[in-house]
């Protein structure tokens, strides 16, 4: 790479993907203070049709294709993802060249006058388009009516206030993002509510070909976070999940020790299995899969059938 030319950084066009680039654009350029950092907006076949429930649209990575699609054609030299998004296996030649430091990995309940899920009242309706969410919320509160919401942030929050909903739930860290914190009526607990592998962090994806460009991404890393969501996805992949299935994960870090928390459930939130385990930070994918081989001899793929 030319030390004239700009770095080229991807991402898709909705507002938080734009403000989680504009987040790294200015990493970039404190540690590059030579280079111009550019951003590049590119739309996300997810974003194309965005009144079809996730469920419904084909394929792994529907957030993230296009993105790779331009790093493949040299179109962009770094495509910025919310790592939950981003499919267990990359296309050939691209590299997850990075894993940012980990902001809010919970999901936020935003309610109508302000109430936590303890107190909507009974048959609430409630927006969300993730099987996770949806099996966790039926889980602890069976009376709640669970309803499709597509859309970004801005649109999902014009929703609520519209009366389409009584409460819609989403990721924090999305809010915190782009400065709507104060919308947030409660923090769903990790005991009610296990995120999505990877929520939370950020991944920069660039070209295996590209040393110089992978040479200024590595620096950017946090490892122990890294670890972290590789356990996450290690039980992931364990189990043969994807982006569109009721399945959590958490790991956490204290030391030199991961510890991890999954859990598998049923759409309905009739049935659900959950473990935690710990092992070494320096072994995430085997500690993944050990925690996913505990939920399988718990019934875990029996639940999974039933999707």
């Amino acid at each position: 790479m030319h030390a004239s030319r700009p770095i080229r950084l991807g991402t898709r066009g909705s507002s938080l993907a734009v403000a989680q680039a504009r987040i790294v654009q200015t990493i970039l350029e404190q540690r590059a203070t030579d280079r111009v950092i550019e951003r590049v907006v590119i739309q996300a076949q997810a974003d194309k049709d965005s009144q079809r429930p996730l469920t419904e649209i084909a394929g792994e990575g529907i957030f993230v294709k296009e993105l790779e699609i331009a790093l493949q054609d040299n179109a962009i030299d770094v495509a910025v993802h919310s790592l939950k998004d981003l499919p267990l296996d990359l296309p050939q030649g691209l590299s997850l060249a990075a894993v940012l430091k980990r902001e809010e990995p919970r999901d936020a309940l935003v309610s109508r006058g302000a109430k936590k899920l303890a107190d909507l009242p009974i048959g609430s309706r409630v927006g969300t388009s993730s099987l996770r969410r949806r099996s966790q919320l039926l889980h602890a509160r069976r009376d709640l009516k669970m309803i499709d919401i597509r859309g970004n942030v801005d649109s999902r929050l014009r929703k609520l206030d519209e009366g389409q909903y009584d409460a819609i739930v989403v990721a924090a860290c999305g809010l915190i993002r782009l400065g709507l914190e104060d919308r947030i009526t409660e923090f769903l607990g990790l005991d009610v509510m296990l995120p999505e592998p990877g929520q939370g962090a950020l991944a920069l994806e660039a070209r295996e070909d590209d040393p110089e460009t992978l040479e200024l991404l590595q620096p950017l890393g946090n490892k122990k976070n890294r670890a972290c969501v590789e356990a996450e996805r290690a039980f992931l992949r364990a189990l043969g999940g994807g982006c569109r299935v009721p399945i959590a994960a958490y790991a956490s870090y204290r030391q030199d020790t991961l510890e991890l928390d999954g859990m598998v459930a049923r759409p309905d939130g009739t049935q659900l299995v959950r473990g935690q385990t710990q092992g070494p930070l320096n072994d995430p994918i085997n500690l993944g899969e050990q925690l996913a081989r505990r939920l399988i001899s718990q019934g875990a793929l029996h639940l999974l059938k039933q999707n």
